[in-house]
């Protein structure tokens, strides 16, 4: 099979009710960012469609066995998993054109990593501990053996962005289906081929039962909201930016359904005096050239002692100069376009607000010297404080802002000194110190000397205004899950 039969007539097929069917509004074009020309069609979903799809998640819900079989749950994930892994190269294809990821990254989080941990889940749906046995007590006299069961919280409506959809689809569907429930996903309209061919692989190669997953691509953003508002939604389970989590949390409000937020990042990445400086500013540099910087645990703040500053500028320069932004198609290519026309602007708007500021581009900042698609050179920011424009607000472009420090501490402070919380990277060599760095700032994640914290067991998500709620791991299978405590008297 190959990329035009995973996503024949350009796409255009949306999964509703088990059946593969057009959009009621049509298809709507989808581009490649690396030459900006038109890749072809997608199912264009109109409000009917999500209507149907939410009606089939809500009957496929409440009138089968889906939600009380974990064992059949769970066979039905390992064949998903496997089906991926049977078109991985056809999908590998679409991914490259579609979001613009880097080949390389492929092998890992943009789509083989992600496959992979539909596995972890359905471990998980067969071992998990769905009840738990707190004994008997007697409250108020009266003898009660009390039990605590955990039982899936309904119907998920989950909606994903473009920068990683693979990753991010599959971080939604394999717990939620693991722990139950049925699924409409709504997927970014930049990529929706990505969510359309995995659509097709559900609908005819496994077993899940027709309207548990139901897949809506569509450019009308209001199909969100419709889902987001729908009281048939028992959860919301949202990726993207900040800006329109606080809009999702308040409209979800009217029905008082769970909300589930992964929101924005901006990151620090904190050098001590006394980490190899040269090797903690490459990878610094080189981290916010992977894939273009499109990332929002990406860390885009290099926070280094007031007096190695240049000779951290002088470092982290060599790096990004080095990073050419290329066709991600190629196997050595780290820095491919931004996913469009519109975020090549955002880019470009910011590195403009950064000069009108007073900083300097060392490096980079300009679109670089070749005909077609959006890109970027990699670009370093000098001479702001933490207090700008662009060390405040995520830009999603490969672009490092570097800000000193005055020690430890005062680290700490400009590290938190974010309305967000995500993510983060601490490089030192003296233990005690690092450990004191760590307890002081405040993320969901944080790298210490390049270790890595992504896998599927290890919950992700953040602090403060980078979201409610973790993602993976048994804490983020158990976010798609409601809580039952049964008495009963002895």
């Amino acid at each position: 099979m190959s990329p035009s039969d995973l996503v024949p007539d350009g796409g255009s097929h949306l999964l509703i009710g088990g059946k593969l069917t057009p959009g009621g509004g049509g298809v709507f074009t989808t581009a490649n960012p690396a030459t900006g020309e038109t890749l072809g069609y997608a199912a264009n979903a109109d409000a009917a469609d999500m209507d149907a799809a939410i009606a089939a998640a809500r009957t496929a819900f409440d009138t089968t066995d889906w939600s009380r079989d974990p064992g059949f749950r769970a066979t039905c994930l390992r064949q998903l998993r496997d089906a991926l892994r049977s078109h991985l190269e056809d999908l590998r294809e679409i991914t490259i054109a579609e979001a613009g990821a880097p080949r390389m990254l492929t092998s890992g989080p943009q789509l083989e990593g992600p496959v992979g941990d539909l596995g972890y889940f359905a471990d998980l749906a067969e071992n998990y501990a769905w009840e738990t046995d707190l004994g008997i007590a007697s409250p108020m006299g009266i003898k009660s053996s009390r039990l605590l069961r955990r039982e899936p919280i309904g119907v998920v409506g989950a909606i994903t962005p473009w920068n990683f959809p693979h990753q991010i689809n599959f971080a939604k569907l394999g717990p939620a289906l693991a722990a139950g429930t049925t699924v409409v996903l709504k997927p970014a309209p930049d990529t929706p081929w990505c969510a359309a061919a995995v659509g097709r692989i559900i609908a005819e190669e496994t077993d899940i039962p027709a309207g548990v997953v139901n897949i809506v691509t569509s450019d009308d953003h209001e199909l969100g909201a419709q889902l987001v508002t729908d009281p048939r939604v028992d959860m919301i389970s949202f990726t993207g930016s900040t800006r329109t989590g606080k809009a999702v949390m308040a409209a979800a409000a009217a029905s008082l359904k769970k909300v589930f937020l992964e929101l924005g990042g901006k990151s620090a990445f904190i050098v001590l005096d006394d980490a190899d400086l040269a090797a903690a500013v490459s990878y610094a540099a080189f981290g916010v050239c992977v894939h273009a910087g499109q990332g929002c645990a990406i860390s885009t703040r290099l926070l280094v002692p007031r007096t190695l500053h240049d000779q951290a500028v002088e470092a982290a320069a060599r790096t990004l100069a080095n990073i050419a932004p290329g066709d991600p198609a190629k196997p050595a290519t780290v820095c491919g376009p931004v996913i469009s026309e519109r975020q090549l602007a955002r880019v470009e708007r910011y590195l403009d607000i950064a000069r009108a500021e007073g900083g300097t581009i060392v490096t980079g900042g300009k679109r670089p010297d070749r005909v077609g698609g959006w890109f970027i050179e990699p670009t370093l920011i000098t001479g702001l404080p933490n207090s700008s424009t662009v060390a405040q607000e995520e830009i999603f472009g490969p672009v490092l802002t570097v800000i000193p420090h005055d020690g430890d501490a005062d680290a700490v402070r400009i590290a938190n000194d974010s309305p967000y919380g995500l993510s983060g990277s601490v490089w030192g060599r003296d233990p005690e110190r690092l450990r004191a760095v760590v307890a002081g700032v405040r993320t969901g994640t944080l790298s210490v000397n390049g270790g890595i914290w992504y896998s599927a067991d290890a919950p992700f998500g953040g602090y403060k205004q980078s979201g409610i709620g973790r993602e993976m791991g048994v804490l983020g299978f158990e976010e798609y899950t409601e809580t039952k405590l049964i008495a009963t008297g002895v």
